[in-house]
C-alpha cells in the first residue's frame, strides 16, 4: 500500500512517498518559492542523488499536479497510475480544540479546519490548499489530515490557560495549544521501543530542536504540558523566534520604534532568536563555528539558548514528578553535541547523568548518551513525522473500511 504524505506551506510544499509494507520511502522531495519567481522541484532519487527541476508554479494546485506528474514520469517516476496512491495523508498546523486526533478529510472537517484559520492564519490556509488540490487531482483518494496540535490535547485546563481575562478564552479561544505535537508522539513512544521499557509507564521528557523548538512533559503517554503556546512563538529561544519575552516589552518596542502589530509580529518571529542575538545566524551550525572564532555574542546566543532549555527540562520534572527518559530530537537535538551538554550540565540533582563520550559520538542516530549510573535515560531519536502521519493516515482507512 502506497501512501503520499505531503506538507504545505505558504510558499512551499514537501513531499514523501512510502510503500507501508515495508516502510520504505520511495519518493521524497519538495517544491520551493510557489507563485515567485525561479520556483523548483527538488527531488532525491532512491539512491541519494538530488535532482531539480525548474518550473513555473503559480500555486499549490500546480505544484501538485507537478509532483504527481513526477511521480509518473519515466525518467524520475515510480508508478504507473495514481490509482497505487491508496491515500494522502496532509500535515495540519492547527486543530485547535475542535480535533484530539487524526480525521478522515470529509466536508465538513474542511468547516472545521476553515475555522481554525483564525488561530493560524500563516499556516492553515496552505495547509487547505494541498486538501483542495488532491480533491481537484485525485477525487475518489481518501485524505486525512493529521494534526500538530492533536497530541497537546490532553494538556490540562491550569496548564493550557493564560492568566488572561477568562471572557477572551469563550470569545477567541485564547489558551495555549503547543505544536511539534506529531514529532513528540513519535519519539517518546519510539524511545519506549528502542529501550524496551513501557511507554504508559513513563514520565518522558522530549526536546525537539531545530530551527523551531519546543519541549515536552509526558507522563503514561499523555502530554501533560508543552513550552509552545496559542503560536509557535512562545517558549524557548529558537532560530528567528524570541520565545519567552515580557508582554510588557512589545508594547515598548512598538512604541519606541512606531512599530504596528504586523512589525511586531515580524520582528519576533523572524528576526529575534539567535540570529537577533548574535547578529551572526539562525543555523546553530555557523553559530558554533562563530564560537569557536571567539565571537561573544555568539558564545552570549548559545549560553542564553541552552540555559533556556535546561529550564524548561528543570521545570518538566518538576510538573511531572521526575523524569525517568529524557529524548532529544530536531535537526539541533539530534546533530549538535554542545548543546546537549549545555542542557544537560548540573541536571544530575535530577538522576540525569551525561556520558561526555558518548554525547559526542551521538550524531543524527539512536542511541543512549546517558552514563550506566543515571537514573533517567537520555537519548537521542531522530525524528519521523511523515512516518507518523503516513501511518495515521492507514490506521484511519482502517477504521473507515
Amino acid at each position: 500500500m502506497k501512501i503520499l504524505v505531503l506538507n504545505c506551506g505558504s510558499s512551499s510544499i514537501k513531499y514523501k512517498l512510502f510503500e507501508m509494507k515495508s516502510k520504505e520511502v520511495v519518493a521524497q522531495g519538495g517544491i520551493e518559492k510557489i507563485g515567485m519567481k525561479g520556483s523548483f522541484l527538488k527531488l532525491t532519487l532512491p539512491d541519494g542523488q538530488k535532482v531539480m527541476l525548474e518550473g513555473e508554479i503559480l500555486e499549490h494546485s500546480a505544484g501538485i499536479e507537478y509532483i504527481l506528474g513526477v511521480l509518473l514520469s519515466e525518467k524520475y517516476g515510480c508508478i504507473k497510475s495514481l490509482d497505487e496512491i491508496k491515500a494522502v495523508g496532509h500535515r495540519v498546523v492547527h486543530g485547535g480544540e475542535t480535533f484530539n486526533s487524526s480525521v478522515l478529510i470529509t466536508e465538513e472537517v474542511i468547516d472545521m479546519l476553515i475555522e481554525c484559520i483564525e488561530l493560524a492564519p500563516l499556516h492553515n490556509p496552505p495547509n487547505l490548499k494541498g486538501i483542495y488540490a488532491i480533491q481537484e487531482l485525485m477525487p475518489n483518494t481518501p485524505q486525512v489530515s493529521v494534526f500538530d496540535t492533536a497530541f497537546h490535547q490532553t494538556m490540562p485546563d491550569y496548564a493550557y490557560m493564560y492568566g488572561l481575562p477568562y471572557s477572551l478564552y469563550e470569545k477567541y479561544g485564547i489558551r495555549r495549544y503547543g505544536f511539534h505535537g506529531t514529532s513528540h508522539r513519535f519519539v517518546s513512544k519510539r524511545a519506549c521501543e528502542f529501550l524496551d521499557i513501557p511507554y504508559k509507564e513513563q514520565r518522558i521528557i522530549t526536546a525537539h530542536i531545530g530551527n523551531g523548538g519546543s519541549i515536552t512533559a509526558i507522563k503514561n503517554g499523555e502530554s501533560v504540558d508543552t513550552s509552545m503556546g496559542m503560536t509557535p512563538v512562545e517558549g524557548l529561544i529558537m532560530g528567528t523566534r524570541s520565545g519567552d519575552i515580557d508582554p510588557g516589552v512589545i508594547s515598548y518596542i512598538m512604541e519606541k520604534e512606531n512599530m504596528g502589530t504586523k512589525g511586531i509580529s515580524t520582528l519576533l518571529n523572524k528576526f529575534s532568536g539567535m540570529l537577533g542575538i548574535t547578529g551572526v545566524s539562525s543555523d546553530m551550525r555557523e553559530i558554533e563555528t562563530a564560537i569557536n572564532n571567539g565571537d561573544e555574542r555568539a558564545i552570549l546566543g548559545m549560553s542564553t539558548y541552552c540555559y533556556r532549555i535546561k529550564k524548561y527540562i528543570g521545570s518538566y520534572a518538576a510538573a511531572l514528578g521526575g523524569v525517568d527518559l529524557l529524548v532529544f530530537t530536531g535537526g539541533v537535538g539530534e546533530n549538535q553535541a554542545i548543546m546537549r551538554k549545555a542542557a544537560c550540565e548540573g541536571l544530575e540533582f535530577m538522576g540525569i547523568e551525561l556520558d561526555e563520550e558518548l554525547n559526542n559520538a551521538g550524531q543524527g542516530r539512536e542511541m543512549v548518551i546517558s552514563k550506566p549510573s543515571s537514573k533517567a535515560k537520555v537519548v537521542i531519536v531522530p525524528t519521523d513525522e511523515e512516518l507518523t502521519i503516513a501511518r495515521d493516515t492507514v490506521a484511519i482507512l482502517n477504521q473507515v473500511k
